[in-house]
């Protein structure tokens, strides 16, 4: 049975289920529930622990499903956890899983642990043993538009609060902006904040100066806030992609494949097909999908092909070649391009006055 990471306390305080499977890559929030878990374990008599962790091809399965069905030798009841740091058991991992589930012991309390799955991950056999058996739990990374009411959550739980009405939430803004993606370091933070001020109401000032800039994006990041012509926020993420040492290379791939993806769709609208065919003829699928619906009606075919060409320009400056009209360094070229695709999406109604290039303000 799957339940949200907000229902987790509510279900431990009602009562153990025989096994728990955590499955994500959020590491604060998979080690809270790990320990909240633990924990529970431990005031319900599960004394003793034992980890087996999945470590290749040559993991012992067989000791795993021994050791679930032997007697302790130290305490009545016993927590087993089960790491696999892949995601990936294997055949014989699999159906070696799959019988752990069949036979759990009533003396056992199981967890598993596991990264970020994909949707055929989450349909196989083994990963269907594993939540009929107990209960699963997917630990999501939290959204920057959720993040503000996070951080107001983990600062009441220290007793301290941020100014009412709209400078609290500027506050708010301020402190998810310079965390984004990186929730221990939001945490480390919120913990700074704690020893720095008593209990009580944090003033802007006092988080600006307490808050370092923290944030950690990834390239999937950076085509929602581009396709969103979000501008400050794309700028910002290239600046923090460059500096957590991220190469230009798949930065520049997963543009250039939205690029080509929102052309393609483009061109079947223009040939009358519906949005969602169109979508789905340009193999556009899952969050993009809607990304893309919100997208398309800004941009027209000849500026979506400026921006393949442009890209293209932008590939080759990867590669070491040079244009007299661009950047020479990777980097400085992927901000002309990331602001000539806000710039298409930001275009003035035909006949209105054109607006200086963005693109050549960079």
């Amino acid at each position: 049975m799957q339940i949200r990471l907000d229902q987790l306390e509510p279900q431990l305080a009602r009562g153990l289920k025989p096994l728990y499977t955590l499955h994500g890559d959020e590491p604060l929030l998979a080690q809270e529930a790990a320990d909240a878990i633990r924990a529970a374990a431990r005031a319900a008599g599960f004394a003793e622990r034992q980890v087996f962790t999945v470590s290749g091809a040559h993991f012992d399965w067989s000791g795993l499903l021994g050791a679930a069905q032997a007697m302790s030798l130290f305490a009545e009841r016993r927590l087993i956890e089960i790491r696999i740091p892949s995601g990936k058991p294997g055949k014989e991992g699999s159906e070696a899983l799959q019988r752990y589930c069949e036979r759990l012991p009533e003396d056992v309390l199981t967890l598993v642990q596991l990264p970020r799955l994909d949707g055929q991950q989450t349909k196989a056999a083994w990963f269907g043993a594993l939540d009929s058996a107990g209960i699963s739990l997917r630990v999501e990374a939290i959204a920057l538009g959720a993040l503000p009411a996070w951080l107001a959550q983990r600062l009441a739980r220290q007793g301290q609060r941020v100014q009412a009405g709209e400078d609290g939430q500027r506050a708010l803004a301020y402190f998810a902006d310079r965390v984004e993606g990186n929730l221990l370091a939001a945490h480390q933070e919120i913990q700074k904040l704690g020893l720095l001020h008593p209990a009580g109401e944090l003033s802007f000032e006092q988080i600006e100066a307490a808050v370092l800039d923290v944030a950690r994006y990834e390239t999937t990041q950076l085509g929602e806030a581009l396709w969103s012509g979000k501008l400050s926020r794309v700028l910002r993420m290239l600046d923090g992609l460059r500096a957590e040492g991220e190469a230009a290379v798949p930065v520049l791939w997963n543009l250039a494949e939205d690029m080509r993806a929102l052309q393609r769709a483009r061109a079947a609208l223009d040939d009358g097909r519906p949005l969602p065919l169109a979508l789905r003829e340009a193999r556009v699928w899952g969050t993009k999908e809607k990304l893309f619906e919100r997208a398309l009606p800004r941009l027209e075919a000849p500026a979506l092909g400026r921006l393949v060409a442009a890209a293209s320009i932008c590939d080759g400056i990867t590669k070491g070649l040079k244009h007299p009209d661009w950047p020479l360094e990777p980097w400085d070229a992927l901000r002309r391009l990331a602001l000539l695709a806000v710039e298409a999406q930001a275009a003035p109604p035909r006949g209105a006055s054109a607006r200086p290039p963005l693109a050549l303000q960079a």
